[in-house]
């Protein structure tokens, strides 16, 4: 059984990303998208361009505090699974995170992107987790949404908006960076957390 990464959210989280689950690099290094051909901080870059991204030694950990403190959180909906290699489809035996803490930790969420749509098939489970709603176990039900772009829902009883984001993934080879990052950008535009200096 393998074992994900720790939540990266602050008390001032207004966005939180989920993943589904890191992939091979990111558990040997330790990092959320640790696979160099992950487009995740490279679209972060992208969305903020007055403030470099560090890089180098121990640029993880600043990394890190430089997206927490522009109001960004990362957390994967699987806290641990049986996976050989890195891709979703190979996920077999998931245990879903623990979402009913999320109030607690971010009391200023606004909203909730899934990178990807395996993390979006447990919208649901978040939602419920967030109003304090027991989930019955069994597989996550299929989103009708369509794959890619952003599919926007309120949850009106957790006061928390969900979206549907196209995956950072190397193996979503079918969307150009372009076009992932105009959908990422639209929705961090939504929540204030864009770099207007």
């Amino acid at each position: 059984m393998l074992t994900g990464l720790a939540p990266l959210v602050s008390s001032h989280t207004r966005l939180l990303i989920l993943g589904s689950f890191p992939g091979v690099a990111s558990l040997a290094a330790q990092q959320y998208y640790g696979h160099p051909q992950n487009q995740f901080w490279k679209i972060l870059q992208a969305i903020w361009p007055s403030c470099a991204m560090p890089t180098g030694a121990n640029s993880y950990k600043i990394r890190s505090e430089w997206l927490l403190a522009r109001g960004l959180g990362v957390w994967d909906v699987y806290a641990a699974c049986e996976r050989e290699g890195s891709l979703d489809s190979r996920i077999r035996k998931p245990v879903v995170n623990d979402f009913a803490q999320l109030r607690r930790w971010c009391p200023e969420l606004q909203a909730i992107a899934h990178n990807g749509g395996e993390s979006f098939k447990h919208a649901r489970h978040v939602s419920a987790a967030l109003a304090g709603i027991e989930c019955s176990a069994g597989p996550p039900q299929a989103s009708s949404a369509p794959l890619g772009g952003s599919v926007l829902h309120e949850v009106n009883s957790v006061g928390v908006l969900f979206h549907r984001l196209p995956s950072t993934s190397p193996a979503n080879a079918s969307w150009s960076f372009e076009r992932k990052l105009a959908v990422w950008r639209e929705v961090f535009e939504q929540h204030g957390l864009m770099d207007h200096q």
